[in-house]
């Protein structure tokens, strides 16, 4: 049990910048005070302490304000950040590594009694603030929910969620962009850099008129200049011989 407590420790230590201590983390921490009070739910539960393993959870909603059902199966190292409000249904999984952060709902769309009604995270799954994972079905090995995505089909491993309904996104750059994020740190928030595929789309737009914009100008200036030596300036007055397409302008209008 006490190893399994230095794990915990330690895995908020490693992903939580704020961490100073472990003194710290073991009195100002919610997210493991709620992960120490679910084992003894967990195993009241096991056990046919149904009752004890409720009022255990309920206690633990109170002092935390993480709401985890006793019957949830909880892997290790796994680090609820902040984490208020979350709630874990009777039937859901988290794996080993998993991140969780506030707001997050585990959740389930079924309600019939005895079925697998809730989500299970497979390892090192990040879960972003107020999203929102519906339904017993699989979120793959080092998968990313991103902040505020509503989930409610399978999420390959590797890949990322975003969006309501959330969208998948699995492509070799963006597998290549998560391994070099990977060296260079934790991606918190399960939020990386060009996740959208919307923006994606719009920044490919506005890219691509910017460039006709650009080939236009040029087009115009070599009419004038073709002109201008012949001294037969027809070239009307208000041709676009400057581009004017403000690409810069318009994708930090969406967020580039």
């Amino acid at each position: 049990m006490l190893s399994r407590l230095r794990s915990d420790i330690q895995c908020i230590l490693d992903r939580d910048p704020a961490a100073r201590s472990t003194w710290e983390v073991i009195t100002c921490y919610p997210g493991l005070h709620a992960l120490i009070l679910h084992r003894r739910a967990h195993w009241c539960w096991q056990h046919g302490m149904k009752w004890l393993g409720r009022f255990i959870s309920h206690i633990a909603r109170f002092l935390t304000g993480i709401e985890i059902h006793p019957g949830a199966r909880i892997g290790e190292r796994v680090f609820f950040d902040h984490a208020m409000g979350v709630v874990v249904g009777e039937t859901a999984e988290i794996g080993d590594g998993c991140t969780i952060y506030q707001g997050v709902t585990l959740g389930g769309t079924a309600l019939y009694k005895g079925a697998k009604r809730h989500p299970t995270l497979g390892r090192n799954v990040v879960v972003g603030a107020g999203a929102q994972v519906l339904g017993g079905f699989t979120v793959g090995d080092g998968a990313k929910v991103g902040s505020n995505a509503v989930v409610t089909k399978p999420v390959p491993a590797g890949a990322t969620a975003v969006g309501n309904p959330a969208r998948i996104i699995q492509a070799d750059l963006d597998v290549k962009r998560e391994e070099v994020a990977s060296k260079m740190g934790f991606s918190a928030y399960g939020v990386t850099q060009n996740d959208d595929p919307l923006s994606q789309a719009l920044r490919g737009l506005i890219d691509n008129a910017s460039g006709q914009d650009h080939q236009i100008a040029l087009l115009w200036q070599a009419i004038e200049t073709l002109q201008m030596s012949q001294a037969a300036n027809c070239v009307p007055a208000d041709a676009a011989r400057q581009e004017q397409f403000e690409a810069d302008r318009l994708n930090e209008l969406v967020g580039r």
